[in-house]
């Protein structure tokens, strides 16, 4: 018996299919599934790999999305936080017979008519309930702030007075414990303001006004108040003064109702108009839609953020899918052989994608979600206003999964395109060719390039050749050269990417000089760029928002700090004293408000205080007639070379030089200043020298003072050390006398104190001066609870006359506060795109590690590729993203004309962001030891 043995032949997918029937295209579908599905079964490690890639920023989308609807209030929401079970509110918010307007849905949205001439003249409705229907129960609320008496001193609390007790307002006030009032001797109280007064049920409180006493007769919440705010819930007969409501029970208000009230000058707030608002009609009403520009805040933020994610995953994941196709070429040549075409071969991987896509996002959903649980539960401060609710937006949330979707899909687009153009034959015999950078990408990514750079400086330039005020407000030009010097760098980044292999490869022939090593990794980066091109293309899409942001915010920062007013020196509290009521102040007020800052610094431990006295001004006299015919202002005359020319600089922003003489005793300079003067200093100053902060003051060692009336300081006829003369303003009038004072000069600039003399020079000088400001120092920053208090202690201590206002002086803003965050976040997202490019590197490089070991590569030359592999990809990355980020911040320095400077951007902050980084993971890649080689897993390349 003879036995022929026929040549296995390759069966050729054309002329296949056009002998033999094609399966449908439903079939075409569910085969191109089931493989698709074993593939990631087979691929696992990738598959998970890329489904996490999907995964996170899906995640932190979801989450975002569903804490941003959680603070957005739905109408019947915000019903039952506002009125409980109340139908309304009204309050009186204009005057009658104007056309006083409101808008439906948010009574604080009034108005007059456009066309109305002049100020409105009437007397508001003393009554409104009178204006409601026969029938319908109103409660009378006040909402004030009380000064109460404490174990500690006397603090201010926010009130209430009226029955807000009452059951119709259940969903706005609830009694926790005890009971309701019984008469007017009687209050509640907040939980938090149990330990606040250090009060407990049955015990009394005393407001410090009116010398009143009442007794705690139970706990009581307020929906719109954090569970941590003190408040009280005073009778209705309490005398307190504040915003008056009369809360609506049993007496619906439609919309054609609120509208006669407004016609009253009365507001309304209804249960009926708000959840069924009617539509937008008149646009002086200010009709809208409240929390619709809130939601669509979250969905711009969604879409902004999940565009620059959707570019990092895209770049990872498509390079993860590229090493998994070429894994699965075999396999897919199989298929062609046996009538599978391109694009059932581009169908294959793309459902891959789709498939990881739809995984990744209902995991990152989930994820989210959770999250989003998390964060409401530890952030909410106690109140139904701060998370209204734990709101799942469902549309966005759809639209973050279709997202995903898209994401996986696209991340395996070009894998497939390439898979589907793979030589089958070539394919079978395992054979792999080398690519060779075609020249078409080089010359696109050097016009991008070119053009990039040429567009942000063109446009940095343009807006000093051209006004942007001179064209109309509609104009695009206006917008156009911001909008170019951010898109240019943008370009810059294309075309690195489109130039990405011809990069590698050029440098894959620079490199191949410093040793074998760097030979191998440089040559591994140009072969397989479609692993490597889009890694360091995510990695440079960070760095380059990093660079962008600390450039532009450092510039900006540093501008500030050039003009920084200090208030009082870095650390120290600053207490002002300014007039509260209607009259000026006058020296006994001015002196009962620094004694009342001295107590407040010292009631928060603050270890020394200086007072810091000025001159009156003379705005509050009705007429220059009525300021006192003795009375004089003496100020440090600014020489004219410093004055401000009036037909040049159209105003001036900055603090107020026209009075910069100030009085400050010896003993305080160190407080009020934060210097410490020498012996020698101390003694000139008290023998009569001034102590200049500002050097534009001195001329040859010394500062001119020079004495006008306070009437020439009321008609501007007195030098105002701002502005020269200019020939429309009043003619400036002779001093009623001039001295040359020595100064002593200190380097504290930008003080509150410009000119400060000793108590006893300024008396022999005839200066009048009045308390205005208190400094305080400390021996240790302040907690934020010590700040918190020292604002309620304020109020507290100020009453109708005067009052007092503390500042914490901190300085300019640290460049650190923010530029820490944004170091970390980046050297996270940079070790993250770095440590998925080189485990593919190095998952891929598997046979070549075996072929290495096999003719006699050591561990140490593994180790030294893997060194430059993490130097070649992190370090493009980094190079790439920071020479794009650096061009906006030099195009708006240029566009800012000298307000930002390229030279307060820090460079050896971006150096080390460019350079070590990329060493420092180059150096972890060398210190993590490769796997031991598989020598059985090398195939032999025909």
């Amino acid at each position: 018996m003879t036995t022929t043995l026929e040549t296995p032949t390759v069966v050729d997918p054309e002329h296949s299919a056009a002998r033999e029937p094609r399966p449908g295209m439903r079939s075409r579908w569910r085969i191109a599934f089931r493989l698709a599905r074993r593939q990631l079964q087979r691929t696992a490690l990738t598959s998970t790999l890329i489904g996490v890639l999907i995964m996170l920023p899906i995640a932190a989308l979801t989450a975002y999305a569903v804490v941003g609807a959680s603070t957005i209030s739905t109408p019947q929401e915000r019903v039952t936080a506002e009125l409980g079970e109340m139908d309304a509110w009204i309050a009186v918010g204009g005057l009658p017979g104007n056309g006083f307007w409101q808008s439906p849905t948010d009574p604080t949205w009034t108005g007059y008519p456009a066309d109305a001439s002049g100020s409105p003249e009437g007397t508001p409705v003393a009554d409104p309930t009178a204006l409601l229907s026969p029938g319908a129960r109103t409660i009378r609320v006040v909402e004030s702030d009380v000064r109460v008496e404490t174990p500690g001193g006397v603090t201010a609390l926010p009130a209430w007075s009226g029955e807000v007790w009452d059951p119709a307002f259940d969903g706005r006030y609830e009694v926790q414990e005890g009971r309701a009032p019984a008469n007017s001797r009687e209050v509640m109280i907040s939980p938090a303001g149990l330990n606040r007064l250090d009060v407990a049920i049955g015990d009394e409180v005393v407001l410090s006004d009116t010398d009143t006493a009442y007794t705690v007769v139970g706990t009581l919440t307020d929906a719109s108040l954090p569970g941590n705010v003190a408040a009280l819930f005073l009778p209705a007969d309490a005398d307190i003064a504040g915003d008056v409501r009369w809360y609506v029970s049993g007496g619906t208000l439609n919309w054609a109702d609120v509208q006669q009230l407004n016609e009253q000058g009365v507001v309304a707030f209804s249960r009926d108009v708000i959840l069924d608002p009617p539509s937008a009609g008149d646009p002086l009403r200010g009709f809208f839609q409240r929390g619709l520009s809130e939601i669509w805040t979250v969905i711009m933020v969604v879409v902004a953020a999940g565009l620059f994610a959707a570019y990092v995953v895209v770049m990872l994941a498509g390079a993860a899918f590229a090493v998994a196709a070429r894994r699965q070429q075999r396999s897919l040549a199989i298929a062609a052989s046996v009538g599978a075409t391109g694009a059932d071969l581009r169908r294959i991987v793309l459902l891959q994608g789709t498939a990881l896509g739809v995984a990744g996002g209902l995991a990152g959903a989930g994820l989210g979600i959770g999250a989003a649980a998390l964060i409401t539960t530890l952030f909410s401060d106690g109140s139904s206003t701060r998370f209204w609710g734990f709101h799942v937006p469902w549309l966005i949330l759809a639209g973050i999964l279709l997202f995903s979707v898209l994401v996986g899909t696209a991340s395996a687009a070009i894998p497939a395109r390439t898979v589907a153009r793979t030589d089958t034959l070539s394919a079978l015999r395992g054979a792999r060719r080398p690519q060779h950078p075609r020249a078409s990408r080089p010359i696109w990514g050097s016009i991008l390039l070119l053009v990039g750079v040429a567009l942000t400086i063109g446009c940095a330039f343009a807006v000093l050749a051209v006004n942007v005020a001179d064209f109309p407000a509609e104009s695009p030009l206006r917008v156009l050269p911001p909008f170019g010097i951010v898109f240019g760098p943008i370009l810059v980044q294309l075309g690195i990417l489109l130039s990405g292999r011809w990069l590698l490869w050029i440098t894959s022939k620079a490199l191949s000089r410093l040793g074998i090593a760097a030979r191998i990794a440089s040559r591994d980066a140009a072969a397989n760029s479609s692993r490597t091109v889009p890694a360091f293309a995510a990695i440079a899409a960070t760095v380059f928002i990093a660079v962008f942001a600390i450039g532009q915010t450092s510039m900006q920062n540093a501008s500030t700090a050039r003009d920084w007013f200090y208030q009082a020196p870095v650390g120290s509290l600053a207490v002002s004293v300014y007039q509260a009521g209607s009259s000026a102040l006058d020296d006994t007020d001015a002196a009962e408000g620094a004694e009342a800052g001295v107590a407040l610094a010292d009631a928060i431990g603050a270890s020394d205080t200086a007072v810091i006295a000025q001159q009156p001004e003379f705005r509050s006299y009705p007429s220059s007639g009525e300021v006192p015919e003795d009375a004089t202002k003496v100020i440090a005359v600014l020489p004219e070379r410093h004055l401000l020319d009036p037909d040049v600089n159209p105003s001036f922003t900055g603090q107020d030089p026209s009075n910069p003489v100030a009085v400050v005793d010896a003993d305080d300079v160190p407080t009020a200043l934060g210097v410490t003067l020498t012996p020698a200093q101390r003694d000139a100053y008290r023998e009569g020298a001034v102590l200049v902060t500002d050097p534009r003051y001195v001329t040859d060692g010394t500062v001119e003072l020079g004495a006008w009336t306070g009437r020439d300081a009321y008609d501007g006829t007195m030098p105002d050390n701002i502005w020269r003369p200019w020939n429309d303003g009043p003619e400036r009038t002779e001093p009623l006398w001039e001295k040359r004072i020595d100064a002593i000069s200190l380097d504290v600039p930008h003080q509150p104190v410009a000119v400060a003399i000793a108590p006893e020079a300024a008396a022999a000088l005839g200066i009048r001066s009045r308390p205005s400001l208190v400094i305080a120092s400390f021996d240790a920053p302040l907690s934020l609870a010590a700040r918190d208090g020292a604002q309620q202690q304020a109020e507290s201590l100020s009453n109708e006359d005067w009052a007092v206002a503390p500042y914490f002086e901190s300085g300019p803003p640290d460049d650190a506060f923010w530029m820490i965050p944004i170091l970390t976040a980046v050297a996270v997202l940079v070790l993250g795109a770095s440590g998925v490019a080189l485990s593919l590197a190095r998952f891929e490089r598997r046979p070549d590690d075996a072929t290495l070991s096999a003719v006699g590569g050591t561990k140490a030359l593994r180790r030294r590729i893997g060194f430059w592999q993490g130097l070649i990809i992190t370090g493009f990355g980094t190079l790439a993203g920071a020479v794009a980020g650096v061009l906006p911040p030099i195009g708006f320095a240029i566009q800012s004309q000298d307000r930002l400077s390229v030279a307060d951007i820090p460079w050896p902050v971006l150096g080390l962001l460019a350079v070590a980084l990329p060493l420092a993971i180059a150096t972890v890649s060398w210190v993590v030891p490769p796997r031991t080689a598989e020598l059985t897993r090398r195939t032999a390349i025909a």
